[in-house]
């Protein structure tokens, strides 16, 4: 089955059933009159959370869902019978925003949450409701009042505990297979990952879930790589875990490039806890570990935790680590953590080019990219398409001094860090 986070869904209810227009003519009955019926109501479009669902690709080849017209009235003073419902079952943790992407309609993070989304119209009136002492045989009827459509995006956000971040080989593949029952794909390539992963850890007799997104890139909320918009699946994590390669040659860019994009991207995702771990730790010596974990602490203002998620190393000590902050966390906000309203932005099309080529960008107004060989545009406009990819334009990590450094330094005696707070 494919993953599919986000579709576009046209919804509409049912429209009410006209009432009758009927006169009682019976043998033997002296006085008849009007006794047409009303008509029934229209059918409502109801939204339900099921549980074992994680995907929203039933609403990638089917997008439209009209409920059922209510039926007409009749004779004899019968109402017409109600219009069937449509029901749309999505995965926990599934918002619903309206065409612009702007405003979260409705959010359903619990399994068996039911929302009636549209409601039917109502059922016209028959010409008995219409009799008066003066007007004994009316031959009015209402048609019935008409149903709300809608085009409404359906946006996925898995509900996590913890979620992984990192560049691309980062090990975040690695370390859920470690400790979870997941099997994600592994290879000695980068974007092994193209679909989030969901895990299930044990620390002692607890549990959490850990979510495993693809990697980022310099630049993802430009498009660059696969973009940003798997980050939507860590918004509701209480706590992030961003794995850094200890192989690399400059951890500390590593690192900034992973906060560059999370304050790019909004969302308050660079407000949240963080641990940071020195991963691959067993393909490094001891005087390596300490220099980069150094330069690390020094570049974060927070506690680097060393792991290796190929041999086990320290994986133990980072997971009692992120359930001390999950349990600590679901005491003092025990609801589902709700995230805002983030904006996905499409990719262009097959063979046509990205944005960073300078020749492509988002029409916010159209919802379309547009441009290419034949319209240029400036500078000015390529810093308005990030703009709109990222959300919120916050600051960007500070190359000397980074951001949330004295939260960093009260925050050592767990290994977590606030950023932006």
């Amino acid at each position: 089955m494919k993953f599919l986070d986000q579709a576009k869904v046209f919804l509409k209810s049912g429209d009410g059933g006209p009432g009758a227009v009927a006169f009682r003519r019976e043998k033997f009955i002296e006085f008849g009159g009007p006794d047409g019926g009303d008509g029934g109501r229209g059918g409502d479009v109801i939204i339900e959370a099921a549980d074992g669902l994680n995907t929203l690709i039933d609403y990638r080849y089917k997008q439209h869902f009209k409920a059922q017209r209510g039926h007409h009235g009749m004779g004899s003073n019968r109402n017409g019978a109600r219009g069937e419902d449509v029901v749309l079952r999505v995965p926990v943790g599934t918002q619903i925003l309206d065409e612009t992407q702007e405003t979260v309609l409705c959010d359903l993070t619990e399994a068996g949450q039911r929302r009636v989304f549209l409601r039917g119209g109502d059922g016209g009136h028959g010409n008995a409701h219409f009799k008066t002492p003066t007007n004994r045989a009316p031959r009015k009827f209402h048609p019935g009042w008409p149903g709300q459509e809608q085009w409404v995006w359906l946006r996925l956000k898995l509900i996590a505990d913890a979620g992984l971040l990192g560049l691309p080989n980062a090990g975040k593949s690695t370390f859920l297979a470690a400790t979870t029952a997941a099997k994600p794909k592994i290879a000695d390539y980068p974007f092994t990952t193209l679909a989030p992963n969901l895990g299930v850890v044990r620390a002692g007799d607890e549990e959490f879930v850990i979510a495993d997104i693809p990697g980022l890139i310099e630049g993802a909320h430009e498009g660059h790589g696969l973009g940003d918009r798997f980050l939507g699946h860590v918004e509701r994590s209480r706590i992030l875990l961003h794995l850094i390669d200890g192989t690399a040659d400059d951890v500390v860019a590593s690192y900034r490039t992973i906060r560059n994009e999370l304050a790019a991207y909004g969302g308050n995702l660079a407000d949240k806890l963080e641990v940071i771990g020195l991963n691959k730790a067993d393909a490094l010596l001891d005087e390596e570990i300490e220099e980069k974990k150094a330069a690390l602490e020094e570049a974060s203002g927070a506690e680097v935790m060393v792991l290796s998620g190929a041999t086990g190393q320290g994986v133990q000590k980072v997971l009692y680590r992120l359930l001390t902050v999950i349990k600590e966390s679901k005491a003092e906000e025990p609801d589902v953590i709700h995230a805002p309203a983030t904006r996905s932005i499409p990719r262009p099309p097959v063979g046509q080019k990205l944005p960073d080529d300078g020749e492509m960008r988002w029409d916010d107004e159209t919802g379309e990219w547009v441009g290419g060989e034949d319209e240029d545009f400036e500078d000015d406009d390529l810093e308005e398409g990030e703009e709109l990819a990222g959300g919120e334009e916050d600051e960007a990590l500070d190359g000397d001094e980074p951001e949330g450094e004295e939260d960093g330094s009260d925050d050592d005696t767990d290994g977590t860090s606030r950023h932006g707070a």
